[in-house]
């Protein structure tokens, strides 16, 4: 479909819809084509812009947002990475054992399951979840 700005040698505007322009051409050529206000025959077509979506800002911003934070938390894992010790599926007892011996430590990381986070939430030990952004991602 198409849409055009059709204009009367009265000089009044309307709209009209056609499937292409060559049926507007073939409509006028038959008389067809009248104008809404006075019923002259005598019209005029210009092409009206069309009404396409555009891409949302909101979609450009969440999009920037998305990577923002998933560089953010590259960043962070990185830097986990470098000032952490990993104790991988032994976070739990490293966390007890910090927490209760009163070691210190350069700061720890590793894997727990939620509800291994949740009992040592419960006992006061500081823990965070956080997500753990694969490299290649980014």
């Amino acid at each position: 479909m198409i849409k055009y700005n059709l204009t009367c040698k009265c000089g009044s505007t309307f709209e009209g819809w056609f499937i292409n322009s060559s049926e507007f051409d073939t409509l006028r050529k038959k008389k067809l084509v009248k104008c809404i206000y006075c019923d002259s025959s005598f019209i005029k077509k210009s092409v009206m812009a069309p009404n396409l979506p555009r891409k949302s800002n909101s979609l450009l911003k969440k999009t920037k947002l998305q990577k923002n934070i998933k560089k953010q938390l590259l960043d962070f894992r990185k830097y986990i990475e470098k000032n952490c010790r990993n104790v991988g599926e032994n976070f739990s007892k490293e966390a007890r054992s910090i927490h209760y011996d009163k070691k210190t430590s350069k700061g720890i990381y590793g894997k727990a399951t939620p509800e291994e986070t949740s009992e040592l939430i419960e006992e006061g030990i500081e823990v965070a979840t956080i997500p753990w952004i694969d490299k290649s991602e980014n």
